[in-house]
């Protein structure tokens, strides 16, 4: 599932060729990619039609794209959307031929590139939704936030989001550092590649009580997420396959940096100890057994 680097390199491209355009029209091609639109598709691209896109926004792992209101007055909706495990919005010319998963189409009135929710597993969804006041970011925060996503925690990138607060919140939770970085509530964005990722810079096995954790190996979680997903946005993201691309349709060049996560029995790039992986929360967990000693007193 693309994590907070991949989204925001889809929102910068977002940012790039839709802002200030308004849209024409809006067809949904499967409704199950607008099954959290309550009202429908049919009032989905209603509540489209004839809006500006203003200046998109991301938080975690979802972005928006908020709507001028008619009159004139600040953005009281926004597009949501969430691109699940293969979900890709496209950009490109308006007659290009249709792909064959293409669930949802924008076009704009300027008859220039169209925007286009393509999505083979169908998990991701788009959604008009409600902006409200943002109650994690303040004046640094994006300011409105979509209603069903506010109870999203902020993301590592983010000003709004309060080092401290976040130590606090580890002391108290009483589970193991990975399943505390998963938590959307704690801390947004964070996956499972950025995960093994930051503890194996941190040094840190991925079920280390949270309770024992120091405010220092907390500042140093932190900052290592901060620096891996800083450098996976640098070059476009991780792809693995072909479900995750950028607007152009293009592919991220992180995978060849990972230093931990599907790296399996290659060499640690620190001590050259072949990497482990354990099975965890039905999914994969890859550590270095010498950097990354497992805590007598483990979480999982």
């Amino acid at each position: 599932m693309p994590e907070l680097p991949e989204v925001e390199v889809v929102r910068r491209g977002l940012d790039r060729w839709t802002a200030g355009r308004a849209i024409a029209s809006a067809e949904v091609l499967h409704p199950r990619s607008v099954r959290r639109h309550e009202p429908g598709p049919a009032d989905f691209a209603g509540r489209l039609a004839g809006r500006t896109v203003l200046t998109p926004r991301r938080r975690g792992k979802y972005m928006w794209l908020p709507l001028s209101a008619d009159d004139g007055e600040a953005p009281g909706e926004a597009m949501l959307a969430h691109l699940g495990m293969s979900g890709q919005l496209l950009v490109g010319e308006p007659d290009r031929e249709r792909e064959k998963h293409l669930r949802v189409r924008i076009g704009f009135d300027d008859g220039g590139h169209d925007l286009r929710f393509v999505d083979q597993r169908t998990f991701g969804h788009l959604m008009v939704a409600d902006l409200v006041p943002d109650v994690i970011g303040g004046s640094d925060g994006p300011g409105l936030v979509p209603e069903p996503i506010l109870h999203i925690a902020a993301d590592p990138l983010e000003d709004a989001f309060d080092a401290e607060t976040f130590f606090r919140a580890l002391r108290r939770r009483r589970t193991g550092i990975k399943r505390a970085l998963l938590d959307q509530s704690l801390i947004s964005g964070v996956g499972n590649i950025y995960a093994d990722e930051a503890l194996w810079r941190a040094r840190l096995h991925w079920a280390r009580p949270t309770e024992t954790m120091t405010r220092a190996e907390a500042a140093g979680v932190l900052e290592a997420a901060q620096e891996v997903m800083g450098a996976a946005l640098a070059v476009g993201g991780t792809s693995f396959d072909s479900l995750y691309v950028n607007v152009n349709g293009e592919s991220g060049y992180f995978e060849r940096s990972l230093d931990a996560y599907g790296r399996r029995d290659e060499p640690c790039r620190r001590c050259g100890t072949p990497i482990r992986r354990d099975e965890f929360m039905n999914r994969s967990s890859y550590s270095c057994p010498v950097c990354q000693p497992r805590p007598r007193r483990a979480r999982c």
